[in-house]
């Protein structure tokens, strides 16, 4: 072999192994992007319109879940549940008579089953990120609650009563979620139990 072919074949692999780099590169931002859309709805779309860039909005939507992931997250307790449950049905009996004042109990009432689970809840963006991980397709209900709660001006009652309605979704989500985390650790308890009931 000449020196021309080896420094032509040194030439190929390097152009292959770029290429296939590159391809990789692309591929793997692809399947990434794709995650994120799947995992955030239209949630993904929603940022990338507020942030203006698609990279960036998917640093951004990264960044969520890996803030997400670092939470210690846990079930509420069976007390916190029905204390919650009381207290939203409480809230939205008071929406008949009250119903700006109930919008903005719901508001408060979500942030504090929020805190007992374990997410941050000094910043409402901090919350609205956090709970777009979670709950992806009522994330945009939750900021249109909140809109409404913290409003100065007169809101119309339908607008209102739409909002307590993706209030209340947003709240059984985050109640049911722990009532089924719970039913899972009692009836892996019971497995348990009967496990060690077969090996005495």
């Amino acid at each position: 072999m000449d020196i021309t072919t080896i420094i032509l074949i040194a030439v190929a692999v390097t152009i292959a192994l770029i290429v296939g780099g590159l391809l990789g590169m692309v591929l793997g931002r692809r399947q990434r992007t794709k995650r994120l859309q799947e995992k955030f709805g239209p949630e993904y779309e929603r940022t990338i319109n507020e942030l203006g860039d698609q990279r960036q909005a998917e640093h951004e939507l990264a960044a969520r879940l890996d803030h997400v992931k670092a939470l210690e997250i846990h079930p509420l307790s069976a007390e916190e549940i029905d204390r919650f449950t009381s207290e939203w049905q409480e809230t939205q009996a008071a929406f008949v008579d009250e119903p700006s004042v109930a919008i903005q109990v719901a508001d408060h009432l979500i942030g504090k089953v929020m805190k007992a689970k374990g997410y941050p809840v000094e910043d409402f963006e901090q919350q609205v990120a956090d709970i777009s991980v979670d709950y992806p397709d009522l994330v945009m209900d939750y900021r249109g609650l909140h809109l409404i709660a913290v409003k100065d001006e007169k809101v119309g009652t339908e607008e209102m009563r739409q909002a307590m309605l993706h209030g209340r979704t947003l709240f059984k989500n985050l109640v049911e979620s722990a009532e089924n985390v719970e039913e899972a650790v009692k009836e892996g308890e019971v497995v348990e139990e009967a496990d060690e009931e077969e090996k005495v």
